[in-house]
């Protein structure tokens, strides 16, 4: 599959350059790390992690000022996969095998996002966490297993331990050692990280903003700039402000 892949890539985009190759999702993830690329073609089924514990992993992993997480394109022999989330431009997808005509279509999606990047063009994609997707893509390879997410965070609160309803959380900020639970009356500490309470936590409810940051979607009173350019998130009733990464900045354009 790989070679077919590499294969039509050639044939349909001469200019890529394929810097590594993966025998399973854990190599995968490990050689997105090393190479930082801009695109990563993932197999849904995948020994080690599948495509969709790896594409999880590769989101979570650190952002530079050069290098943004990369755009994600699934590979699957299903077509119930295709999701509707992928004709919302947060991922894509190929069929095996696959074919000239559907990576065209691929590529030139994929160019697109990729100039939206550098801001050449306007993104014209909704508020559609990559999150959410997987979420999706999860539930259909395991139909049987019903979403179990957080009702409650058991938090510290000095050195009383508290017990908070996740609907009033307003935020998840983690730094290297503790996540900070933030809710309108008080603020809590948890030592769970960002990359679990993501998988735990309804994709609904909560966005993935930054990859220290999870904000509440019905808490977001605004969205503004900083001198620099970075978006800036507003919280209800708060006057602090929450850093968007720029791996994320497509949640609120056009806001």
């Amino acid at each position: 599959m790989r070679e077919q892949l590499r294969s039509r890539l050639t044939e349909v985009w001469p200019e890529l350059e394929i810097v590594a190759e993966a025998k399973n999702g854990l190599e995968a993830v490990e050689l997105t790390q090393a190479h930082k690329p801009d695109l990563v073609f993932l197999d849904i089924r995948m020994p080690g992690l599948t495509g969709v514990e790896a594409a999880r992993q590769i989101a979570q992993l650190p952002e530079d000022d050069d290098w943004l997480v990369p755009e994600i394109v699934f590979i699957t022999a299903y077509d119930q996969y295709a999701v509707e989330a992928f004709e919302q431009g947060v991922a894509d997808y190929v069929l095996k095998p696959a074919e000239r005509e559907r990576l065209q279509l691929t590529v030139a999606r994929i160019k697109k996002r990729l100039a939206q990047r550098e801001g050449a063009e306007p993104a014209d994609t909704g508020p559609v966490p990559l999150q959410q997707l997987l979420h999706k893509l999860s539930a259909q390879m395991n139909p049987a297993a019903k979403p179990n997410y957080l009702q409650w965070i058991q938090a510290s609160v000095g050195q009383a331990i508290q017990m908070i309803p996740v609907e009033d959380v307003l935020f998840f900020i983690s730094d290297e050692k503790y996540t900070r639970v933030q809710t309108a009356k008080l603020e809590a500490l948890i030592r769970k990280p960002i990359k679990e309470l993501v998988d735990e936590l309804d994709p609904q409810l909560f966005w993935q903003i930054h990859r220290s940051t999870l904000v509440n979607a019905r808490a977001i009173d605004g969205i503004t700039r900083d001198f620099r350019g970075r978006q800036l998130v507003g919280v209800k009733g708060l006057t602090e402000k929450l850093e968007v990464s720029r791996s994320y900045t497509h949640l609120f354009k056009g806001m």
